[in-house]
């Protein structure tokens, strides 16, 4: 509970702490002990017991009490535990019954003004607070924002790098292995993971299928295919891939090309699109979209809604969207 400023007390507060301290005790000396019991250090209140050793009638409990709070008011944050302290016993203080009767009335009354102007303060001190751990924490996140994209520009442009360093590559095998790593990297970098190429081998262990990749987006499954051929991708390519996408309940498909489709490879595609979503997409895409620091994400939701919407399994990135 922050019965305090964080320098001081204000000076209403202040005064009222004055007029009610001096009526919890009957006594100067029990003022002097109630100030002390709060913390007061013994050097503020030797002035006063010398007062009271010389001639006790020639300072009242208002005085000692204005002289010591006023102090202890100026200390700044040194003072800060003793203030704490002293209006916690305060607005605290329950047993009015050993008050003189004639205080009992008036320390109750300004006991409630207290804890109600305390109240109020720690209301505006909660809501200042409030707005302070907000501005914080939209300050943090615009931080964490800021960061991420700074990693992600930096991802970008190692994966650019590497998309750079394919075309050198005379292998195809060794090109085409080299494109599905560089690939899955583009999809980790927006937290989509690319299954690496798999291969499904039947009961004498022989290989039955050759999977480039498999992702999942959005709750749905895509088989991947990636091609890096000199020629167009031609129908009987295409059609052994939407075999395997047939034989997986609910499975897209993803094909990517380095050097387009021919125009059965796509109108076959368009067929398949009666029965499984198609999306065909080429390598350049992804080299725009790279370079444009686009999200592979939304590049694949749009070819996906074009693709169900206009039947269109090849949009490209930069011409239909």
């Amino acid at each position: 509970m922050g019965h305090d400023d964080a320098y001081h007390w204000p000076p209403e507060l202040l005064e009222l702490l004055i007029e009610l301290v001096p009526r919890l005790s009957r006594s100067k000396d029990g003022v002097l002990g109630f100030l002390r019991g709060a913390g007061v250090s013994e050097e503020l209140l030797a002035v006063h017991r010398q007062q009271l050793a010389a001639d006790r009638a020639a300072i009242s409990k208002y005085k000692i009490v204005r002289a010591v709070l006023s102090q202890i008011n100026e200390q700044g944050d040194a003072g800060l535990q003793v203030r704490r302290e002293l209006l916690k016993r305060a607005i605290e203080f329950e047993d009015f019954s050993t008050l003189w009767p004639d205080d009992r009335l008036p320390a109750q009354g300004l006991q409630a003004n207290a804890r109600s102007l305390v109240n109020v303060k720690d209301s505006f001190t909660r809501m200042n607070q409030a707005r302070n751990d907000e501005r914080a924490a939209r300050l943090a996140a615009r931080t964490a924002e800021t960061e991420r994209l700074a990693r992600r520009r930096a991802e970008f442009a190692a994966l650019r790098g590497r998309f750079a360093d394919l075309f050198n590559e005379l292998d195809p095998r060794k090109r085409g292995t080299a494109l599905e790593g560089v690939l899955n990297d583009v999809f980790k970098a927006e937290g989509v993971l690319l299954r690496e190429s798999f291969v499904l081998r039947d009961e004498d262990g022989q290989v039955a299928e050759q999977i480039d990749g498999a992702l999942e987006m959005d709750g749905s499954q895509y088989l991947v295919e990636i091609k890096w051929r000199g020629e167009p991708v031609e129908i009987n390519a295409m059609s052994r891939h939407l075999v395997r996408v047939y034989g997986r309940s609910e499975v897209r498909a993803l094909f990517i090309s380095a050097s387009g489709f021919t125009g059965p490879a796509i109108k076959e595609s368009e067929r398949a699109l009666n029965q499984r979503v198609i999306v065909l997409g080429e390598l350049r895409e992804l080299i725009l979209l790279l370079e444009q620091d686009g999200d592979i994400t939304h590049w694949l939701r749009e070819k996906v809604r074009i693709a169900q919407l206009d039947r269109r399994p090849l949009a490209l990135l930069g011409s239909d969207f």
